[in-house]
């Protein structure tokens, strides 16, 4: 099952996954995924995972698939926020902000949902506006 959740920030593509994920349902995210890259420089993903119990074959044959085509664009990606209470994620969610940096993956607790849709709207820093130019006099 997949629902989509409504976010604070446009870049930002949250959802609920429940059940069984199937191809179709996976196709949807991936859509919706590459949708946002052409309208945003940088992406974030809101995952709530704690209902979630399987994929089906097509579906996860489809997930690694498309994973691997976004190694090569990674720079597209901001952060993932995780919300689950699985502990098993934490160190999963270290290893691929360590593997696929630009790219930061954060696992929060079920209670944690609103610092979890916080911390994935933000934005890459920006640089400060220079000071105006003051000439002296």
């Amino acid at each position: 099952m997949l629902e989509w959740i409504d976010t604070p920030a446009p870049h930002v593509l949250a959802m609920r996954l429940g059940g069984r994920l199937d191809a179709d349902e996976l196709q949807s995210i991936i859509d919706a995924i590459e949708t946002a890259k052409t309208l945003h420089p940088r992406i974030s993903l809101y995952l709530e995972l704690d209902a979630l119990r399987s994929m089906t074959p097509p579906a996860l044959l489809r997930d690694i698939g498309y994973g691997l085509t976004q190694v090569g664009q990674l720079e597209h990606f901001h952060h993932v926020a995780v919300i689950s209470d699985q502990h098993w994620l934490r160190p999963v969610a270290a290893l691929e902000s360590r593997l696929f940096a630009p790219l930061t993956v954060r696992v929060f607790t079920n209670h944690q949902q609103q610092a979890a849709m916080d911390w994935a709207s933000e934005l890459p820093g920006r640089p400060a506006p220079a000071a105006p130019n003051r000439r002296a006099g």
